[in-house]
C-alpha cells in the first residue's frame, strides 16, 4: 500500500503527509520538536503558554527555519493577551492555531478571515458542537487516557461519539503510540491521531534524559489521575510530590504550597499577588483551597522544573497512560515512519468482506 492510502480529510486541510498531530506541550513543544515533527511529515504544534510574546515570534521563526512544512501554535484562549498572540501566528503565517480551551465565535473568525486553519482540543460532545458551531476547522478530541487536564471518557467511547456530531475532520487523542491505533482511530471515522506523550518520548524532545528514563521506567500503574496539584482532575505520574500532596490535610498542604510557590515565584518573577490571581483565574468555577489556587498558580512552573530543569522532586510530570507501554526514544522522523508502516501493515491484513 502507498502512504496515499492513508490520506484523510485531516492531512487534506493542513497539508501535511501523514494524519498525525504532535500535541503542544508546555516546556516540551519547542521549536526543536515541532520542526522535528513536521520533517517526518506529521503536524508539530508550538505550545505558547509559557512563552512571552516576543519568545513566541522568536520560536516560530525559528521552527520556519528548520523546517518548510506545515506546523501550528497552541494558544490559551482565556489569556490577556490572546489576539496579541493570534496576530503573531497571522502575521508570520502559521498553519494552524490551536487551542486547550473552546475559543470564542470572534476569535474563530479573525483566524479564518487571516487563512488560518482552527483546531481547539476538546473533551465533551457537547464541546465539540459548540466550536463546530463556531466555525473550527477541525478538532481535537481528548479522552480520559490523555495526559494532562482530562476528563474521565475514554477514548473508545469519545471518539465515535464526537465523529456521530460534527461534520468536520476529527483527530482522536488519549492512548495512542503505534500504527494499531491510528488504524482504530480511523475505524471509528477520526481523519488522524494527536500524540503527546510518545513525541515527548523521543530523541528530538529537550526534556532531560533523566526525566525521559522515569517515563520509560513506569507502569500503567504508575500514571494517576489527581486533583491534589490543582484542583481539577491531571493525569501524570505518580511521584512523592503527588503523594505528599493527597496525603497532606489542608494545613500541612497549604505550607507545602507556600513553601515550593515562594521558590517557584523567584523563578517565574512573579508576585505574590500576581501568583494568586493567576490562580483564581484558573479556577473555572471550582472549589479550590488556598493550597490548590497557590499550585494552580504554579503549575506551569511546577511542570517546568521536571520538563526543563529535571528536577523530579520538586516538579510534576504530566503524562498519558501509554508511558507504561512505551519503551524507547526514536527520533521523530524513525517515530512517524514507524506508525505508518504499522498501519499500512494492519489495513494490508484485514479481512475484506465477501
Amino acid at each position: 500500500m502507498s502512504d496515499a492510502t492513508l490520506e484523510t480529510a485531516f492531512t487534506k486541510l493542513v497539508g501535511v503527509r501523514h494524519p498525525l498531530v504532535q500535541t503542544g506541550m508546555g516546556w516540551v513543544a519547542g521549536p526543536r520538536l515541532v520542526s522535528a515533527s513536521a520533517n517526518a511529515g506529521a503536524l508539530g504544534i508550538l505550545a505558547s503558554a509559557t512563552m512571552t510574546l516576543d519568545q513566541l515570534r522568536s520560536a516560530v521563526r525559528e521552527v520556519k527555519s528548520r523546517t518548510d512544512e506545515p506546523f501550528g501554535v497552541n494558544l490559551r484562549a482565556d489569556a490577556g493577551d490572546a489576539r496579541d498572540r493570534m496576530r503573531v501566528i497571522i502575521d508570520e503565517g502559521v498553519r494552524v492555531a490551536s487551542f486547550a480551551l473552546a475559543p470564542s465565535r470572534d476569535l474563530i473568525a479573525e483566524l479564518k478571515d487571516a487563512g488560518v486553519v482552527v483546531i481547539p482540543s476538546i473533551g465533551a460532545r457537547r464541546h465539540a458542537e459548540k466550536v463546530a458551531a463556531w466555525g473550527a476547522d477541525a478538532v481535537i478530541v481528548q479522552g480520559g487516557e490523555g495526559g494532562g487536564h482530562t476528563g474521565d471518557v475514554a477514548t473508545t467511547v469519545l471518539l465515535p461519539q464526537v465523529v456521530d456530531a460534527v461534520d468536520i475532520p476529527v483527530i482522536g487523542a488519549g492512548g495512542f503510540h503505534d500504527g494499531r491505533g491510528l488504524v482504530a482511530a480511523l475505524a471509528y471515522g477520526a481523519a488522524g491521531v494527536a500524540m503527546g506523550t510518545r513525541f515527548l518520548l523521543t530523541s528530538d524532545s529537550t526534556v532531560p534524559d533523566a526525566v525521559k528514563a522515569r517515563y520509560l521506567a513506569a507502569t500503567v500503574k504508575d500514571v494517576t489521575v489527581t486533583t491534589a496539584v490543582d484542583g481539577l482532575p491531571h493525569r501524570m505520574l505518580r511521584t512523592d510530590l503527588v503523594d505528599s500532596l493527597e496525603r497532606a490535610g489542608r494545613t500541612r498542604a497549604l505550607v507545602q504550597a507556600v513553601r515550593r510557590a515562594a521558590g517557584f515565584r523567584k523563578l517565574s518573577g512573579l508576585s505574590w499577588p500576581q501568583m494568586v490571581r493567576d490562580g483564581l483565574a484558573m479556577k473555572h468555577g471550582k472549589e479550590l483551597s488556598w493550597s490548590q489556587v497557590l499550585l494552580a498558580a504554579n503549575t506551569p512552573m511546577l511542570l517546568k522544573a521536571s520538563m526543563v530543569e529535571g528536577r523530579t522532586d520538586l516538579g510534576v510530570m504530566a503524562s498519558g497512560q501509554v508511558a507504561g507501554v512505551i519503551e524507547d526514544l526514536p527520533s521523530c522522523e524513525e517515530l512517524v515512519a514507524r506508525v505508518m508502516s504499522e498501519a499500512r501493515h494492519v489495513l494490508g491484513t484485514l479481512p475484506t468482506p465477501g
